[in-house]
């Protein structure tokens, strides 16, 4: 179905220069790319011609900035059910908030909640979880008294899981857009496609996460860290759909099959860190593409519950998963094909590296 679209793909090369400029002038669209609206349908009309030509059910809108377009994939039909892990243990008030703004906001149906529960202790805590099994069907709860593996209690929750679509999802997010679901269902449920991840925000509406950039700080890197709300982003990246070579798995969407065929998550090697950034490179090796879309927003109060590496067996096991991480992949963290090598690997604001490439 794909494989006229994977050779065109394989064509496609990126060559990091400054090739060409265009003079700004009145009415050019180097000055104001909405100057010349001619553009803008012809590229709507180029569209739909190729999804009607590919006999696929495609609805091509405007995009968010001028001369793009937002592209909302059919689901299939009926709409296959999505299984949300969730894993915590105790900290009632995140995974309360997370489950109750799943279940109240979300308008996409088809789905459950697996609270995976690590051994939590506090009585309030295990009240909740009986009383939302009891009220809402389309939770469950899965103990696992294990030491915290984040990677382990994940694949144990999809062995237990009942849909074609795994999310992963933290107990500390929150939903913003009632359509989030809905638009990563829309990018998953696509063959070529394999992980997909979502516009995260901190409490201060700042960005947390924008798609993930290999070889930042050594390993990787949250893509417009701390950017306002409202910024376009790196030549408008922040407002639209792109491929990535990773994403979290704090809001992760991703099929069973494709789940299962790259083993999935490193229960052995990244117990707690980088455990998505290896999946997703399994599964960008696999030959999938992983995708960020904006339009799925929510706030992610990022790690509050199992804190900070602050204590010597946390630094030494965080030490030992990113030397796993450079074992592993070695050059394949310098050479990210979807970030220019002009850029720093030193923050995460697309800023000009001194490096001279």
């Amino acid at each position: 179905h794909f494989s006229s679209l994977d050779n065109a793909r394989e064509r496609i090369v990126h060559i990091p220069k400054i090739l060409y400029h265009w003079r700004a002038i009145p009415g050019s669209t180097a000055m104001s790319s909405s100057a010349k609206d001619y553009t803008n349908r012809a590229r709507l009309a180029a569209l739909k011609d190729f999804f009607k030509g590919r006999d696929m059910d495609a609805l091509v809108h405007n995009g968010p900035l001028d001369n793009t377009a937002k592209v909302d994939y059919p689901i299939p039909s009926p709409q296959p059910l999505v299984s949300l892990l969730i894993p915590t243990k105790d900290r009632l008030d995140l995974v309360r908030t997370c489950v109750t703004s799943i279940l109240e906001k979300t308008t996409y149906s088809p789905f459950e909640i697996i609270i995976l529960d690590n051994a939590s202790v506090k009585e309030e805590t295990l009240s909740y979880f009986a009383e939302i099994e009891k009220l809402e069907p389309r939770v469950r709860v899965i103990r696992d008294d294990r030491p915290f593996n984040f990677s382990a209690i994940n694949n144990l929750g999809v062995k237990m899981s009942k849909g074609s679509l795994i999310g992963l999802i933290n107990n500390d997010i929150e939903v913003i857009s009632p359509e989030w679901l809905t638009e990563m269902v829309r990018l998953a449920s696509q063959s070529d496609i394999g992980c997909v991840g979502a516009k995260l925000y901190y409490p201060n509406h700042k960005i947390q996460h924008a798609g993930v950039v290999l070889g930042i700080l050594g390993v990787a890197g949250h893509s417009h860290k701390f950017a306002s709300w409202h910024d376009d982003g790196y030549f408008g990246r922040l407002k639209l759909p792109q491929a990535m070579s990773a994403v979290t798995a704090a809001c992760l969407l991703v099929r069973r099959e494709v789940y299962q065929e790259v083993g999935g998550l490193d229960e052995d090697n990244l117990k707690v860190a980088f455990n998505d950034v290896d999946f997703c490179l399994k599964v960008r090796s696999a030959g999938y593409r992983n995708v960020w879309t904006p339009y799925a927003e929510l706030y992610h109060h990022e790690s509050v519950s199992r804190g900070l590496e602050d204590t010597p067996e946390k630094k030494a096991r965080f030490e030992k998963e990113v030397l796993f991480m450079k074992s592993k992949w070695g050059e394949v963290l310098l050479k990210d094909p979807y970030y220019n090598p002009n850029l720093t690997l030193e923050h995460e604001d697309f800023s000009l590296s001194w490096k001279q490439h």
